[in-house]
């Protein structure tokens, strides 16, 4: 396995920014040049982007080295290999997207958490659209009942979701350090909400080192074409 960096070269940004189409689906079919494969192979990649004083970094895990010709572009690449031990505590970070499986309308799916929470708790309380939903509501008990923020349902639906996934990926969330923000919807064709995306942060402590190198490797949750689902992670002091 290998873990690289690829970003613009400082002397050729523009050029490096023609190279990249923003978007996901963009995105994700420009980081294949980097790895060259016959078509309808299987990729053999997970990668975050991140926003580093206004440029964009690639942090990319593979099973092959990436290779460019693309002189706009900078390729720093080393073997990976964690070395990783039940105890361990290690920062992290990931931009994952956080489904559930529902059976609607008969037919069975996955669907945004964020989503799927507000659809429950408006059937909950006989309402059918996020704006009925007023402040000031009563509840029927006279007690009051406001609106919740989205940044509420966000932390506590999201983190709800990756720590019930933490055990089988072989770690355990310090929940008091876990943040989940940045939520956002992307858009599919013809402006269909296609998937969305929440960005993590926190603690963990590897509780099974096997299971954790596993996850390193292959990621959580789905959408892992579109940027998702790569868990970085560095020593804590």
């Amino acid at each position: 396995m290998y873990f690289s960096l690829i970003m613009p070269h400082p002397d050729r940004e523009l050029a490096a920014a023609h190279a990249r189409l923003s978007g996901p689906y963009a995105e994700h079919q420009w980081l294949w040049r980097f790895f060259p494969a016959e078509a309808g192979s299987p990729r053999d990649f997970l990668f975050h982007r991140r926003e580093v004083a206004g440029r964009p970094r690639y942090y990319v895990v593979s099973v092959r080295a990436p290779h460019s010709d693309d002189p706009s572009w900078l390729v720093q690449t080393q073997s990976y290999a964690p070395r990783v031990a039940a105890g361990m505590r290690l920062g992290f970070e990931l931009r994952a997207n956080p489904v559930v499986s529902r059976r609607v309308d008969g037919k069975h799916g996955r669907h945004d958490v964020v989503m799927d929470a507000k659809r429950r708790m408006l059937a909950e309380r006989g309402l059918s659209r996020w704006v009925e939903w007023k402040p000031d509501r009563i509840a029927a008990d006279g007690q009051p009942d406001p609106r919740p923020q989205l940044y509420e349902l966000v932390q506590s639906n999201c983190s709800a979701w990756l720590e019930a996934r933490a055990e089988a990926g072989g770690f355990a969330i310090d929940p008091a350090c876990l943040v989940a923000d940045a939520y956002q919807q992307q858009a599919g064709k013809q402006g269909q909400l296609h998937f969305s995306t929440v960005d993590f942060r926190g603690e963990l402590t590897v509780i099974d080192p096997d299971r954790f190198s596993a996850t390193l490797r292959q990621g959580i949750g789905p959408a892992k074409a579109f940027g998702c689902g790569l868990l970085l992670v560095r020593p804590l002091p």
